[in-house]
């Protein structure tokens, strides 16, 4: 089979973080990981609740801010910590990885923000970075502090509703975003320093087997980042660095390639709007978040099932 070349995809601006919510000045995240660069935000974490407002997190700040359908920005919640991934759990709570402490819970209508599950056998994580539930609750997520290519030692975990923690993938370089295809069987998970993305085939006794490279890309200044699951059982993978979304069908076909109208910073990507036709990806450099249309819907974050 021959593949075709992706087609282009442009971008709008949705909507851009307002001047009264920046102001330049050093973090401790972004001395860290972007060698001690102010910044006055850095989005990450889009994830829309049922009403249709889109939550980002504001990683090196401790914000999470509420975008309405409109473009209007609302402050949902400031707290000392470093949050990067953001899903809505069934039950209308936000579920956060926090680089600083562990997976947080956020109470969307109070503001709080409290701990839920902060340590591993009394260790604390790496560096938690993004999460996914499954249909029966499962937490899958994603501890990859510095890891890379020079130390594949990132995680990649399932939290189970009664509370086991399974520890699925150990020897990832820099595990970041991921997704659940529709029945649930395979787990992507986005390998950032590998400029990769691995298919992880769940087995029904609980573990991993078989595990592989479903794509490998190259170019950019980072490498896969957020991921999101289209109602074809295809990805939408944010290539932060390239300025682009890579849409791949569930063959691994790259089927279009959404170009950033802002910078290269494309860190992550939600569907959204009407019909859940939409792309919706935080551009970091900028503080903005980018639209896109697409020919295939999102699958829905709590689909229906028997």
């Amino acid at each position: 089979m021959l593949f075709q070349p992706p087609k282009d995809v442009p971008t709008t601006v949705f909507a851009r973080v307002p001047d009264k919510f920046r102001k330049k000045r050093r973090s401790a995240w972004a001395d860290g990981n972007h060698h001690g660069a102010e910044l006055d935000c850095f989005l990450e974490g889009p994830s829309f609740d049922r009403h249709g407002n889109l939550y980002v997190t504001d990683i090196p700040f401790g914000r999470i801010f509420r975008v309405s359908p409109e473009g209007d920005w609302t402050l949902a919640a400031e707290y000392d910590g470093e949050p990067n991934g953001l899903k809505f759990h069934k039950d209308g709570r936000a579920f956060i990885t926090d680089y600083r402490n562990g997976i947080m819970v956020l109470d969307t209508a109070s503001g709080r923000v409290e701990p839920f599950f902060a340590r591993r056998n009394a260790e604390s994580f790496r560096g938690v970075n993004d999460l996914v539930f499954g249909a029966d609750g499962a937490l899958y997520f994603t501890d990859q502090g510095q890891t890379g290519l020079h130390d594949p030692t990132g995680r990649v975990y399932r939290l189970s509703p009664n509370g086991k923690l399974d520890c699925l993938i150990a020897n990832g370089p820099s595990p970041n975003g991921l997704v659940l295809n529709k029945d649930e069987t395979i787990l992507y998970v986005c390998m950032t320093r590998a400029n990769a993305v691995w298919r992880v085939p769940l087995t029904p006794e609980g573990g991993v087997t078989k595990v592989g490279n479903f794509v490998q890309l190259s170019g950019g200044l980072g490498g896969p980042d957020g991921m999101a699951l289209d109602e074809e059982d295809g990805i939408v993978v944010c290539h932060v660095g390239l300025g682009t979304a890579w849409h791949f069908s569930r063959l691994g076909e790259p089927l279009h390639r959404v170009r950033s109208c802002a910078g290269l910073g494309t860190t992550n990507v939600a569907f959204g709007g009407p019909g859940r036709r939409s792309v919706f990806i935080t551009e970091s450099t900028s503080g903005q978040i980018l639209k896109a249309d697409l020919p295939v819907a999102g699958w829905p974050l709590f689909p229906d099932r028997a």
